[in-house]
């Protein structure tokens, strides 16, 4: 009798748990196998094809697997179903950077900054699409804002260092550094001394060559995309070059700054043809 009337009840609930398989589809993005994310998902959206949180979770496990045109159908179509949520725009406002669409990306940073305000000040993505849109002024306001809540970010001050130069010039730029009193992350206080003027790029990179195997991965990386930047800046396009180009492909660099240093490369490559 226990039996059949507990799979008596479990009948006439709902067949399908979506939220319990939403987060199971989290987890399995978070634990490195987007393609079980997307059986789930799948499950999810066989019931119901506009379920924009299924749409959303789907669209991560295929950015996870590297296939970016369906990631953005996904997200498109998420939006369609709910065009206000703020982190499916947050996250297909990163993934149009990553495919170089500057413009597509502020547009969904800004839709996220309208769904919530409070973001604004944190919002660095936006200024790095920004600077990549040529928009140095609005950028500038970007990083000028993110340093109100992140005060002790050189990469922060080295983003509006680099708007500054663009549109005013690399000795204006010197002029308006934004003072950091200390980053512990290795080389970043050498980046600034650099940018500063009060350093050189042989200190950046010494630095950068400390600690263990796994960290030096890290710390050059970091050392080989600002010295890139900083070439550029001061329009040494060769060496800019270089170095960007080594930050792009010498490292494992799986994060945000990581696809930064592979969009720069693709704007280069690109003004080279």
């Amino acid at each position: 009798g226990l039996v059949a009337a507990h799979v008596g009840a479990a009948v006439a609930a709902d067949p399908l748990d979506t939220p319990a398989l939403l987060r199971a589809a989290d987890a399995a993005i978070k634990g490195g196998q987007p393609a079980e994310a997307i059986k789930l998902a799948d499950k999810i959206l066989a019931a119901d094809p506009k379920d924009y949180r299924a749409l959303f979770y789907r669209g991560r496990a295929y950015e996870e697997s590297k296939d970016t045109a369906e990631a953005l159908a996904d997200y498109d179509a998420s939006l369609k179903s709910n065009p206000k949520a703020a982190i499916v725009l947050q996250k297909r406002g990163e993934l149009q950077f990553k495919l170089g669409n500057f413009a597509a990306s502020i547009a969904d940073f800004d839709k996220f900054i309208e769904a919530m305000p409070e973001q604004a000040p944190h919002h660095w993505q936006r200024g790095i699409s920004l600077y990549y849109a040529a928009r140095f002024e609005d950028g500038r306001k970007q990083f000028e804002s993110h340093q109100t809540v992140n005060p002790y970010d050189v990469e922060n001050a080295v983003w509006h260092f680099l708007c500054v130069a663009r549109a005013s010039g690399a000795e204006k730029a010197k002029a308006a550094l934004i003072p950091i009193e200390r980053d512990s992350r290795i080389p970043m206080m050498q980046i600034l001394a650099l940018f500063g003027g009060k350093g050189k790029p042989e200190d950046v990179l010494a630095a950068a060559k400390t600690g263990s195997a796994a960290q030096q991965e890290n710390q050059l990386f970091y050392a080989h995309l600002y010295l890139g930047l900083y070439f550029e800046a001061i329009g040494d396009a060769k060496l800019a070059r270089e170095h960007i180009l080594k930050a792009a492909t010498g490292f494992k660099a799986e994060h945000y700054m990581g696809d930064v240093a592979r969009v720069h490369a693709q704007v280069l490559r690109k003004q080279s043809k």
